[in-house]
C-alpha cells in the first residue's frame, strides 16, 4: 500500500535555485521547454529553456547531439552548473545529457523567441495559446498576477474576508440594457454585472470583504478600453466615517501593489521596461473641479455635465501629471444622474454622490463610494429612478434589518494592468478577450 505526504521529489531545480551560487560547479537537473535551439559550429549548439519564470542557457558540445530536438521540445537536461556573466541570469549549463519527454507536432506559426512579435491585434489573439509563450507576452501576465496577489494579501491583512459570490443572478446590480440574459431552467436569468448586490449582504456579516471574479456587460461597442468579460477586484467595508476612508484603503493597496513588484516581479518589469508609478500622493479632486481644469488649460469646452468623456479622463490625467507629477488621480462627488441607486447622495449637495472613480495615466480603473444603508432612503432611491423595489426582496433585507455605514469599490484588473505595463488595448491585458466578435480561444 502507498501513502501520500503532500510532496514530490524530483530532484529538479528552478531557476532562483541555479542562481542562488549553492549549485556552482555541481551536477543539476532541470526541466523546460526548447526555446531555441542554435548551432554555433565546431560541434557546439546553445539550448535556450523557457521556464516557468525565465529562460536558461545550456551549452551543449559535440559530445551531447541535440540537432533533432525541435523548439518547443519538453526536455530535462543534466549538466554541470556554471557562472556566466554573458548568459542570461548570469548562469549556464554545460550539458552532460538530455531526455525527450515530448516533440511538438508540427512546428511553431510564429517565432516566439524572438524579442518583438510583429503581428495585427486579431492574428495574435487567434494565437493566443502560444503567443503567451513569447517571453514579454508572459510578463504581462506576470505583473497582473502580482497586482491581483497584492490585493488578496493586503486585504487579507487589513482584516477582509475573502468571498465568493453567484455569477448567476436574478436581476443586475447596474440596471440598464448592458446585461447578458440566459435561460435558467424555466426562469429568466443575468450573468452578474458586479458583485455588488452580494458584497453589501456580506458586510452585515463579516464587517469586511472581497472578491476577485469574472463580471460581465453586454456592451455593444469594440473599444481598446472595453471587454465584455473582464476581472474586478472587489471590496466592500463596514462601519466606515466617510467614503474617504475606501479611498485611503484603495491607496493602501496601490503603495503594497507597487512594492510588491519591485521586490518580487523585477525581472518582469524590466522585461517590459515599466517605471512603477508612484503612489506615495495621490490627489484628490471634484468632479466638477476636475472638468473644468481640464477644459481651461486644453480649450476643450464641456459637452456633457453628468459624466466624464474618455478624452476628458485623458486631459484630466495629463493636466495632473504635468501639474503634480501624478500618475493616478481620484475624482470624487459624480453627478446622481450618472451614479447608480445605492449611491449615497451628499447631504451638502444633492445633485452629487458620495462616490469617486480612481483615473489612471488617463483611463478610469477604478469605481467606488459610500452605499446608502438606511431602508427607507434606499426604497426612495429606487423609486425615483423608476425602479420596483418588490423586485429586490432579497437585497433589501440587508436595509430593512439593519446595515452600518458602508461603501466599497470594484477595480478592473485589466485595465489596470494595461496602463501599468503601457499598453495601447486592454485586450493585450486579457488571456483570452471576450469581445462583440470574439468567442474562442
Amino acid at each position: 500500500m502507498k501513502f501520500v505526504t503532500g510532496t514530490t521529489e524530483t530532484g529538479r531545480l528552478e531557476l532562483a535555485e541555479l542562481k542562488s551560487g549553492t549549485y556552482f560547479g555541481k551536477e543539476v537537473t532541470v526541466h523546460g521547454a526548447v526555446y531555441a535551439n542554435r548551432p554555433m559550429g565546431g560541434g557546439l549548439t546553445f539550448l535556450t529553456l523557457r521556464k516557468k519564470d525565465g529562460t536558461l542557457q545550456c551549452v551543449c558540445d559535440g559530445s551531447v547531439d541535440v540537432s533533432d530536438i525541435p523548439e518547443e521540445s519538453a526536455v530535462i537536461v543534466t549538466g554541470l552548473l556554471q557562472a556566466e556573466e554573458r548568459a542570461p541570469g548570469g548562469i549556464e549549463i554545460h550539458v552532460q545529457s538530455v531526455q525527450v519527454l515530448s516533440r511538438p507536432a508540427e512546428p511553431m506559426p510564429v517565432p516566439v523567441n524572438k524579442w518583438k512579435l510583429s503581428l495585427n491585434l486579431d492574428t495574435e489573439l487567434s494565437l493566443r495559446p502560444v503567443i503567451l509563450r513569447h517571453l514579454k507576452k508572459r510578463s504581462v501576465f506576470q505583473i497582473q498576477a502580482g497586482l491581483g496577489r497584492a490585493f488578496r494579501e493586503y486585504l487579507s491583512g487589513q482584516g477582509f474576508t475573502e468571498i465568493h459570490t453567484p455569477k448567476i443572478v436574478h436581476a443586475g446590480a447596474e440596471g440598464g440594457s448592458n446585461i447578458f440574459r440566459l435561460e435558467y431552467f424555466t426562469r429568466k436569468a443575468f450573468l452578474g454585472q458586479s458583485p455588488q448586490f452580494y458584497k453589501q449582504m456580506m458586510v452585515g456579516v463579516y464587517e469586511r470583504v472581497y472578491e476577485v471574479a469574472p463580471v460581465f456587460r453586454a456592451e455593444k461597442h469594440s473599444t481598446p478600453r472595453h471587454l465584455n468579460e473582464y476581472t474586478s477586484m472587489d471590496f466592500e467595508m463596514g462601519y466606515i466615517q466617510s467614503f474617504y476612508d475606501i479611498i485611503e484603503m484603495e491607496s493602501g493597496y496601490l503603495r503594497y501593489a507597487m512594492e510588491l513588484l519591485k521586490k518580487d516581479y523585477a525581472a518582469d518589469l524590466q522585461r517590459l521596461g515599466i517605471t512603477l508609478p508612484d503612489v506615495e500622493h495621490i490627489p484628490v479632486v471634484s468632479f466638477k473641479e476636475a472638468k473644468e481644469l481640464a477644459a481651461e488649460r486644453y480649450h476643450r469646452p464641456i459637452r456633457d455635465p453628468y459624466d466624464l468623456e474618455p478624452e476628458e479622463e485623458q486631459n484630466i490625467g495629463r493636466y495632473f501629471k504635468e501639474v503634480y507629477g501624478a500618475d493616478f488621480v481620484f475624482v470624487t462627488h459624480y453627478p446622481v444622474k450618472k451614479r447608480p441607486f445605492y449611491a449615497m447622495d451628499d447631504p451638502e449637495n444633492p445633485k452629487y454622490t458620495l462616490s469617486f472613480d480612481l483615473l489612471f495615466r488617463g483611463m478610469e480603473v477604478t469605481t467606488g463610494g459610500q452605499r446608502i444603508h438606511d431602508y427607507a432612503q434606499q426604497v426612495e432611491k429606487m423609486l425615483s429612478k423608476g425602479m420596483h423595489p418588490e423586485e429586490f426582496e432579497s437585497y433589501l433585507m440587508i436595509h430593512k434589518h439593519g446595515m452600518p455605514p458602508h461603501g466599497g469599490l470594484g477595480i478592473g484588473l485589466e485595465r489596470l494592468t494595461m496602463k501599468l505595463c503601457g499598453l495601447d488595448n486592454v485586450r493585450d491585458a486579457c488571456l483570452f478577450p471576450r469581445d462583440l466578435s470574439r468567442l474562442e480561444p
